[in-house]
């Protein structure tokens, strides 16, 4: 019975657990790199670092995913597994500009 208490620490971590580790730079208010291939039925970490002073927001509603940025900060967003498929994302505050897609293969 003493693991017991072990194996619940370790399920909040493996239920987060990533594939893999993907990047996103916001730079004057533009997605860098707008266009991110990722593996199809992974579960991915996606870190979105905002080089901007201006806060920004990662918003994609195919993802069900909205988080926003703080000036010169970074966020830790788990997506997947995803389908094989094209995902757009926006940067709220920056439509014009801070536009991208994940494509999933």
């Amino acid at each position: 019975m003493k693991s017991l208490p072990l194996i619940a620490l370790l399920l909040p971590v493996a239920v987060f657990a990533a594939d893999a580790d993907y990047t996103l730079v916001i730079k004057d208010h533009h997605f860098q790199p707008a266009e991110l291939t990722v593996p199809a039925g992974k579960k991915i970490k996606l870190q979105v670092e905002n080089r901007d002073p201006s806060p920004e927001e990662f918003e994609s509603h195919p993802l069900n995913r909205e988080k926003v940025i703080a000036g010169n900060s970074r966020i830790t967003i788990y997506i997947g597994p995803l389908d094989a498929g094209r995902y757009p994302f926006f940067g709220d505050f920056n439509q014009a500009t801070a536009q991208g897609v994940i494509v999933a293969k």
